[in-house]
């Protein structure tokens, strides 16, 4: 244990001639004095522990100092706003006939038309269109700059996957005009070998 802690010759043997005589290790051990080591008195002693003693009676409060707290004081009360009892029961009589609350779910779907109406939507045609035509001009710029080989390749297999997902909707749209068409003339289609 002396090795690993690495003391030094001086230390290793003053605390062997502590060990032999029985003495307490020191706490502090100075690294080369030949001296023996002053204990530290400290100029206060610590305060010796004294248990305090609880009193025997309980400490309670007289009536009077609980009653001139605020402990026992209510609150005024204030009245909020009433309620609309024929909303209400209106509302409970739809919820016993149908078991549904009608009011709300009215409510609901106003503001979900509302907010289909709000945002057009963008056809996803439209949308691929524009994903290839800025991924060309993106690899454009790149070669311009001397990095077109870095991209190449990766704009590349986006621009034919945007490509195969718009061939994908063209075919779905044309299925649907046609479907659309032989509906409209019940006849047949004459193009079509199967009608």
């Amino acid at each position: 244990m002396m090795e690993e802690s690495k003391l030094t010759c001086f230390q290793r043997r003053y605390l062997m001639e502590c060990v032999k005589r029985g003495d307490t290790l020191p706490l502090q051990l100075h690294p080369t004095s030949s001296k023996e080591p002053e204990l530290a008195v400290p100029a206060f002693s610590p305060p010796v522990c004294q248990r305090s003693r609880l009193s025997a009676k309980p400490h309670l409060r007289p009536a009077k100092v609980c009653q001139a707290g605020d402990a026992y004081s209510r609150e005024k009360f204030k009245p909020r706003a009433r309620r609309d009892l024929e909303k209400e029961k209106q509302r409970l009589q739809n919820i016993l006939a149908t078991g549904k609350d009608v009011v709300k779910r009215n409510m609901r779907q106003a503001q979900v038309q509302k907010k289909e109406e709000e945002i057009p939507e963008l056809d996803r045609f439209e949308e691929l269109v524009n994903e290839v035509q800025e991924r060309r001009e993106f690899l454009a710029e790149m070669e311009a700059l001397g990095q077109g080989k870095k991209y190449r390749s990766i704009v590349l297999t986006e621009i034919s996957q945007k490509m195969r997902e718009m061939e994908i909707i063209d075919k779905k749209r044309s299925e649907e005009t046609r479907e659309s068409m032989t509906k409209d003339f019940p006849g047949g289609n004459k193009s079509d070998p199967q009608g």
